[in-house]
């Protein structure tokens, strides 16, 4: 259910782009894994509702100290630096979506405009609750953090396939 309400609130942030900006911007990009070979997920998105809730608003990816991490889209970094005790990068992309990186430190300064597979930085050890012998938490979201919606950013991944339904009831509404 969690899963369905994180692809709706992602469904609505495409549509809102989609309706309130020109075609060009419109085009907000898919993602790309931000380690690389392609990394196991050691634990999974599990975001609370409501989003001041305990949760886990990303996935951990295994990895290994002083490993690359790469920009997983074209932003800009909007912070690069400490975070209650532990490195963390933060990209705005186009289209208000945010991805975050932890523990990492950073290769990239604020300010700074990446592209997709930009090394940002490089992984250390230090997340907590890491299954592995280093985790790279990485999050996503539509919005500024105060009101911000998280979505599993393997969602927004080039690769997967994006499928819309229906919302409940539409069809008896005549709204399709």
């Amino acid at each position: 259910m969690r899963r369905m309400a994180a692809g709706a609130a992602v469904l609505m942030a495409i549509l809102a782009v989609l309706g309130g900006v020109g075609a060009a911007q419109a085009q907000w990009p898919r993602l790309s894994w931000p380690l690389r070979p392609v990394p196991a997920v050691l634990r999974g998105f599990d975001a609370p509702e409501p989003n001041w809730h305990r949760g886990h608003r990303g996935v951990d990816l295994a990895g290994r100290v002083d490993q690359p991490v790469y920009a997983a889209g074209p932003a800009r970094v909007v912070f690069a630096g400490m975070l209650a005790g532990r490195p963390v990068i933060s990209l705005a992309h186009p289209g208000g979506l945010r991805t975050s990186y932890e523990p990492v430190t950073a290769a990239v300064r604020v300010g700074e405009r990446v592209d997709a597979g930009t090394p940002i930085g490089t992984l250390q050890l230090g997340h907590p609750g890491c299954p592995g012998t280093a985790c790279l938490h990485w999050g996503a979201m539509w919005g500024a953090a105060a009101r911000a919606d998280y979505v599993d950013p393997r969602d927004l991944l080039a690769g997967t396939r994006m499928r819309l339904k229906p919302l409940a009831g539409c069809q008896a509404r005549g709204c399709a």
